[in-house]
């Protein structure tokens, strides 16, 4: 059994949120006054991206801590390969419970049998919960596979079904996985239904820069999608106040995030599946034992580092299989040199590595200031990876956040893009891809502008 004083573990994840959906990030609207109140009080993570924008291979990611080249789920639709071990083996050899809530995405069929259920010892859950539920109408699946049909708004259904967990097994720690399929849109309907009166609140008010400028979708759906992030941060709230009414809250850490982001079809002809920061940054924070009053990290994160950072937390020796690193030996280090008014820096990666699929096999690789991404024209879309990449874009993020500005292919910008190309060769290589062909852009005028090699490692 895990020790008695053993810190409890909740993973709030929700899907295709937007990080812009928090008024940390500038949304006017006060859609997450929880998400930001905690967010603060706790540990705020706003770099923090996903490393694969498609549901499927994200959660492959965030239950095992590999890139999903490595999981053996790199598209959707492909279960996670046989002998993987997820957060909740490591879980559950530490003697913790271990439940699963929501939405799956790494099985191959619905329900989900026992051998795909991820080592998870409760389970009430949907492979692909969008395709057997609706709005108001929540099905589930328990462990036998027996059709579970709760009440209410269905991120009101899981939530409930949370507390009802949490109230349960508060004599031992537990570690729970909670996947809402909110805000991602109900596919077969292509809309983002909100609660009854939230689509209203919403509708032809603030739209995030990239949206105003590109249009796609957005005025149709984003008052309904803000309307389920508002009502995702109720549940957030409903959650808290219920730890604490258990007497819990300073007991349990709980990672907040997002699978991906959402683009609103300006990207391509859909909602993610690239690697534009709509669809890759997410909304990500950390509080409880650990992280209670760190603050702003403000440092680059991957949806891959989340994995090491939570074992790491409750004192579980991290896997050095793992491809992410932990964050607490740099929050612990940087409070430290706070403290002693010290100038050393913690080590910490400084770019951020993207794969993706189904829409193209792409790679992306993002620092503080430049994101350069290349894609495969004519491979095959569910090929993990490629022998042959063409260049695709190349952001000055500094000038340009929401990527309105194309810079490949210009005579100014090709040392910034060698730079960037280097970079994305050595994260291939690192996750074991084979070394591809990278071509060139062809060349544009650039006029007088010129970048240097080292602007490019800003």
């Amino acid at each position: 059994m895990a020790r008695k004083g053993s810190p409890n573990v909740i993973v709030f994840f929700t899907d295709q949120q937007r990080w812009d959906t928090s008024g940390l990030h500038g949304n006017p609207l006060d859609l997450t006054p929880n998400f930001d109140r905690v967010a603060v009080e706790g540990t705020h993570l706003p770099l923090a991206f996903t490393c694969q924008p498609v549901c499927g291979p994200a959660r492959s990611s965030l239950q095992t801590g590999l890139y999903a080249t490595n999981t053996g789920c790199h598209t959707n639709g492909m279960p996670l390969s046989d002998g993987q071990t997820t957060l909740a083996h490591y879980f559950s050899r530490a003697g913790y419970r271990t439940a699963y809530i929501g939405k799956w995405h790494l099985a191959s069929e619905e329900p989900v049998p026992v051998p795909q259920q991820g080592g998870y010892d409760y389970w009430l859950a949907a492979n692909v919960l969008e395709f057997v539920s609706e709005p108001y109408r929540t099905v589930l699946f328990d462990r036998d596979g027996r059709k579970v049909e709760l009440p209410g708004y269905r991120v009101d259904a899981l939530t409930d079904a949370a507390i009802d967990y949490v109230c349960s097994h508060r004599e031992n720690p537990f570690f729970l996985f909670l996947s809402y399929l909110e805000p991602h849109h109900q596919n077969h309907i292509d809309d983002y239904p909100a609660p009854a009166g939230y689509r209203e609140r919403y509708t032809g008010r603030w739209r995030p820069p990239d949206l105003e400028a590109l249009g796609g979708s957005s005025a149709q759906h984003l008052g309904g999608y803000f309307g389920i992030v508002k009502r995702l941060d109720e549940a957030f709230g409903r959650l808290l106040d219920a730890l604490r009414s258990l007497s819990l809250l300073d007991d349990t850490i709980i990672l907040y995030t997002s699978d991906h982001g959402c683009h609103f079809k300006t990207r391509n002809d859909e909602y993610k599946r690239s690697c534009h920061e709509s669809s890759i940054r997410v909304p990500t924070l950390l509080t409880g034992p650990g992280f209670t009053g760190a603050g702003r990290f403000d440092r680059l994160v991957s949806l891959i580092d989340l994995p090491p950072t939570l074992l790491d937390a409750t004192g579980i020796p991290v896997p050095g299989t793992m491809e992410g690193s932990s964050l607490l030996p740099a929050l612990r280090g940087d409070a430290a040199a706070a403290a002693a008014s010290a100038t050393a820096a913690v080590e910490w990666q400084d770019d951020i590595y993207v794969q993706i699929s189904e829409s193209q096999v792409g790679r992306a690789v993002r620092t503080r200031r430049w994101k350069y991404g290349v894609d495969a024209p004519g491979a095959d879309r569910r090929s993990p990876v490629a022998a042959v990449y063409e260049e695709q874009y190349l952001y000055d993020l500094e000038a340009d956040p929401y990527e309105l500005n194309n810079l490949i292919g210009r005579a100014s910008h090709r040392a910034a893009a060698n730079v960037m190309k280097e970079r994305l060769l050595n994260r291939m290589r690192a996750v074991g891809e084979p070394t591809p062909e990278i071509r060139d852009a062809p060349e544009t005028p650039g006029g007088q502008r010129r970048v240097s090699p080292e602007e490019t490692m800003q």
